[in-house]
């Protein structure tokens, strides 16, 4: 049996190191074309780099519900709010929790300020409510006793004067939408108007709830933002089983709604869909869990039954009147419902995004709105990166006087992982939204340090082999195995750290965390692929391979006795045997 050949190589230990040094030098030409061709060429900055916007919302508490500021809706809230924000597109939004009733919301510079106010602000409470009398253009649209022809005819079509709360004809409801409850045909549901005429011919009298419903419903002003916000916030927190008095989003018209039956919490899904066949184009696609399609079905069955306006139903957002449309095709099943009526492609996007991740559990005030100066973020940027410069000047003059001609090693290795984490930094903008932030400009200088401290471990492996009397070439391969399993321990620390700190905290926090895992990752990837193999060109060089005194690897300076190799002592000759006499 042959003996293994002793001194083979592994495959591209030292034979082919080029090969290591092209593929990374590949991906960095990659990372930098990606970088260019996405037309992003610096990082997105966090609200401390950059400047940005800051809510401070106090929740409120619901009525009949005393004990509905809690840590577990808070949470629920801190997250729906989140999630809502980033729908936006923000790069870095931050919400969190401040004491028992205050959520800090922080978004960036560069998002629509209003639109963000508007996300975080709503309650996002979606009903949908039978229309019992509406006003539209001027005229008052109220239930009659005796169906008019026309009214028996159309059997839900719209006349020619009845319009929608956008001031156009109602759209019909080929949505899976809001239907008129039993409630609606029983006395006890009030009306403006005491036209009902009971059994026996008595004209009926309505009860003081209903002409009080009345006299508010004539006195309802929706012309004004101030009167509809008045009139929105008190609809908001009426039960939902209770009629309540509404305007619509525009304030063209004003609405007497009856109790509801389907709520938001019965929306599975919401998404913007642009309709061709639709006046405006732009709609909002509902989607029903099995228990709303239930009810929407029921509801809209019985508001085919229904003469205008009362065959409409409301769909009400936060104590407004989005949309009103028609049921004309009896009753709607499948589960599914569309939202028209003079939607944009922004408005349309807006209320399916609120709707997608569901109603708050608590309503809010914003209590504090405040912007940070885009010139503060600066300064605080530039107090980074002069740290950083600082720090890297003291690591390069480190090198250089201890390591000499191993420096330029070390400096281009820090530059292949700058570039790498650079450009790395700058995709992940657009990719994922990350943005740079104060902490994570810190995990950078931090992640210096780490980088460097490999360099110096394999440098002192290889100056150890010298020590012991190798030459430089096998020094280079011989204590890379003891260096690598040092940097791959030390490196895996690191990134341990990193994910639990980017696991258990929140916030900006979480960027210096990030930062220094994505740092400590491509510390591995640089000082396999770069590092190692340009030691296992530059040894074959005469100025290193030599042992030049500002190579950083002269034998002698490094306490290594000549000769560098033992030679074992020649065996004595026929010339060297004595003579005998």
């Amino acid at each position: 049996m042959a003996a293994p050949k002793k001194g083979r190589r592994s495959p591209g230990s030292q034979g082919r190191p080029g090969r290591a040094l092209a593929v990374i030098v590949i991906a960095m030409v990659a990372l930098i074309g990606g970088m260019f061709i996405s037309g992003h060429t610096t990082p997105r900055l966090g609200i401390d780099l950059a400047g940005g916007t800051s809510f401070t919302l106090e929740a409120k508490n619901q009525p009949g519900k005393p004990n509905a500021i809690n840590t577990a809706n808070m949470n629920t809230a801190v997250g729906i709010i989140e999630r809502r924000v980033n729908g936006l597109g923000v790069s870095e939004a931050e919400v969190q929790t401040q004491g028992p009733k205050h959520i800090i919301v922080n978004i960036p510079k560069g998002t629509n300020a209003k639109q963000a106010r508007q996300q975080v602000g709503t309650t996002a409470q979606l009903y949908f409510r039978p229309v019992m009398t509406t006003t539209s253009g001027g005229k008052t649209k109220a239930p009659s006793s005796t169906p008019s022809p026309s009214s028996s005819a159309s059997q839900g079509k719209p006349d020619k004067g009845d319009q929608g709360s956008s001031g156009k004809p109602s759209p019909t409801a080929t949505t899976q939408g809001r239907a008129v409850p039993e409630a609606l045909k029983a006395d006890k549901t009030p009306t403006p108007t005491p036209s009902k005429t009971p059994k026996g011919g008595e004209t009926g009298k309505p009860s003081p709830s209903q002409e009080k419903l009345a006299k508010d419903f004539a006195a309802l002003d929706c012309t004004t933002r101030a009167g509809r916000a008045a009139v929105a916030e008190k609809a908001a927190n009426t039960k939902p089983s209770d009629p309540v008095l509404a305007c619509s989003q525009k304030g063209d018209s004003k609405f007497v709604l009856g109790p509801s039956e389907v709520e938001g919490t019965d929306v599975d899904d919401a998404s913007s869909v642009f309709e061709s066949q639709n006046a405006s184009g732009w709609i909002v696609q509902l989607d029903f869990n099995n228990k709303g399609a239930k009810k929407f079905a029921k509801v809209t069955g019985e508001l085919t039954k229904q003469q205008s306006p009362q065959n409409r139903f409301a769909i009400v957002l936060d104590g407004e009147v989005v949309s009103d449309p028609e049921v004309t095709q009896g009753a709607i099943t499948g589960g599914r419902a569309t939202i028209s009526g003079g939607f944009t492609q922004q408005s349309s996007a807006d209320l399916a995004n609120v709707l997608s991740f569901g109603a708050l559990p608590l309503s809010f005030d914003i209590a504090d709105e405040t912007t940070v100066s885009a010139a503060l973020g600066g300064e605080q940027l530039q107090a980074g990166l002069i740290a950083g410069a600082i720090g890297l000047a003291l690591v390069v003059i480190y090198l250089v006087v201890y390591y000499r001609g191993l420096s330029l090693v070390a400096m281009a290795s820090l530059a292949a992982s700058a570039i790498l984490t650079y450009t790395i930094m700058v995709l992940l903008g657009p990719g994922i939204g990350f943005a740079l932030n104060l902490p994570a400009v810190c995990g950078a200088i931090v992640a210096i340090g780490i980088t460097a401290d490999s360099f110096i471990v394999y440098f002192e492996r290889i100056r150890d082999e010298i020590r012991e009397g190798r030459s430089l070439r096998p020094a280079v391969e011989r204590g890379w195995p003891r260096a690598r399993r040092t940097i791959l321990v030390s490196d895996f620390v690191s990134f341990l750290a990193a994910a639990v700190l980017f696991i258990v905290t929140v916030g900006k926090v979480q960027g210096f965390a990030f930062t220094l895992g994505l740092t400590t990752l491509l510390d591995v990837v640089v000082v396999f692929l770069f590092t190692k193999p340009l030691m296992t060109i530059l040894a074959r060089r005469p100025f290193f391979g030599n042992g030049h005194p500002w190579s950083g690897l002269d034998p002698k300076r490094l306490g290594a006795k000549p000769p560098l190799r033992r030679r074992r002592p020649a065996a004595p000759g026929p010339a060297d045997t004595p003579k005998e006499a």
